[in-house]
């Protein structure tokens, strides 16, 4: 019989295999000499398949964990390394990955509370202190308010911008959604899911939304109280940018617009005493989006939607006897359905609730402006270049940058052969209708010789 993880022998038996794991993943490692395997995706895929071969076979292979482990950190791309800096893609702190196997062990699902005794109430009590993080009387201080808010985990920034735009829409009934131009895509995608009319986009000519002109939509829209809905952005993927947050707040509050803001990205900032006075206006969003797996360097996935009103989530009440029986709630059975659209659901809570206890906000603040400060660095690096222009300072950990009169094209191909060489892995966005190269640090291990590096790696790069 094939040995379980979980159990009293379940310990003993994952100990050797752990061992395997970490050789495999170390040797996998050696064989890249830089953030991502050379060769590009066709010599990958080859490398993998090889490594692979039947995928079912007849018999099975005792070697296959370190075989395939070895593959995968072969042909990885290492979010540790400093000069793998294209994505809001984090190194996960070695705690919460350790906290994470052992969510892998038990196996609690918090779709009952027979399945995750424990599980559940730590849920409960880490999701109530993130909204009370976010929902604070004053954002620029540590004051906690004593808030009616609530906060659920999902898989990421997109389930929860789907899951603001449902309790918009059920609470409100008929929901017309008003974004700008620089809105997350899976807002646009949300209103189809949804059966929403389609998004009214005002201007973002800066990179972020124009107050002004979303006033004047508000006003052209008009309609019954709530029925409008406005998206902003605490942390655009493109630059990092933060809308207006006061002005955006005020203006719904006057119009009668319900308020979600899309902090994904920038919602880590509100760990850190320096930064966190970016977010001010948070606090006055009906709900809010928070993906740890950005700036909280958790392992994916750890995603949360904060609500100021937990009587929105009523909308998501849902019956299933075998689940959430109306004897055994009315017995003291917590009903874990009204928690997530999904049913089974793993205990992501415990690397977040590991974390947040390890490190405490002091700790997590002081990686937030080791990051930010990064980039500063980094900007400034550019900006004295004589052969790189920089887009702008920047607001969180993203930072743009050119080659110095270099076209699009050159642009673009630069990033795609050092993606090719497994030399670099910078990212791409398109502002003031140029293609800028896109750095966005979240190693706090970065150091300044490594900032210098990539930035000789593209000049060494770029077609003269």
């Amino acid at each position: 019989m094939s040995p379980l993880a979980s159990g009293p022998q379940g310990p003993t038996t994952l100990r050797p295999l752990l061992a395997t794991v970490l050789d495999a993943l170390t040797a996998g490692a050696a064989t890249r000499d830089g953030p991502l395997p050379a060769g590009g995706p066709t010599e990958v895929a080859a490398r993998l398949r090889e490594a692979l071969g039947d995928p079912l076979p007849d018999h099975g292979d005792e070697d296959a964990l370190r075989t395939l482990v070895q593959a995968l950190a072969a042909g990885a791309a290492d979010p540790a390394d400093p000069l793998c800096t294209a994505h809001l893609h984090c190194p996960p702190l070695a705690v919460a990955t350790a906290a994470d196997l052992a969510a892998s062990v038990l196996n609690p699902s918090l779709d009952s509370w027979d399945q995750a005794p424990a599980a559940s109430e730590l849920e409960t009590l880490v999701t109530k202190a993130l909204a009370a993080e976010v929902y604070a009387e004053a954002a620029h201080t540590r004051t906690q308010a004593r808030t009616a808010g609530d906060a659920l985990v999902t898989t990421g920034g997109t389930e929860s911008n789907q899951l603001a735009l449902l309790l918009a829409r059920e609470h409100h009934g008929h929901t017309q959604l008003i974004c700008a131009e620089n809105a997350h895509h899976s807002l646009r995608r949300a209103t189809w899911l949804l059966g929403l009319p389609e998004p009214v986009t005002v201007p973002a000519p800066a990179g972020t939304m124009d107050p002004a002109a979303l006033g004047e939509a508000l006003t052209a829209l008009r309609g019954p109280r709530g029925s409008l809905l406005v998206a902003a952005t605490a942390g655009t993927t493109d630059a990092g940018l933060i809308d207006p947050l006061p002005d955006i707040a005020t203006l719904c509050e006057t119009h009668g617009a319900r308020l979600h803001i899309d902090a994904a990205y920038g919602g880590g900032l509100l760990f850190s005493d320096r930064h966190r006075p970016k977010l001010d206006g948070l606090n006055r969003a009906h709900t809010v989006t928070l993906d740890l797996h950005k700036l909280g360097w958790q392992p994916i996935a750890a995603g949360l939607l904060a609500v100021r009103d937990r009587h929105d989530l009523a909308a998501l009440a849902h019956h299933a006897d075998y689940l959430n029986a109306d004897d055994d709630t009315e017995a003291g059975l917590p009903d874990l359905l009204g928690r997530s659209l999904r049913t089974t659901r793993r205990p992501d809570i415990l690397k977040i609730a590991v974390t947040l206890k390890t490190l405490g906000r002091t700790g997590l603040g002081a990686l937030v402006d080791r990051v930010c400060e990064q980039a500063a660095q980094f900007a400034e690096l550019i900006d004295r270049h004589p052969r790189f222009e920089l887009h702008d300072r920047p607001t969180i950990s993203t930072v743009l940058f050119r080659p110095t009169d270099a076209t699009d094209d050159t642009v673009a191909a630069v990033r795609r052969t050092l993606l090719t060489e497994g030399r670099a892995v910078l990212g791409r966005a398109r502002l003031d209708d140029r293609l800028w190269l896109k750095a966005t640090l979240l190693n706090p291990h970065t150091g300044a010789d490594d900032l210098a590096a990539l930035l000789k790696l593209v000049e060494g790069h770029t077609p003269r």
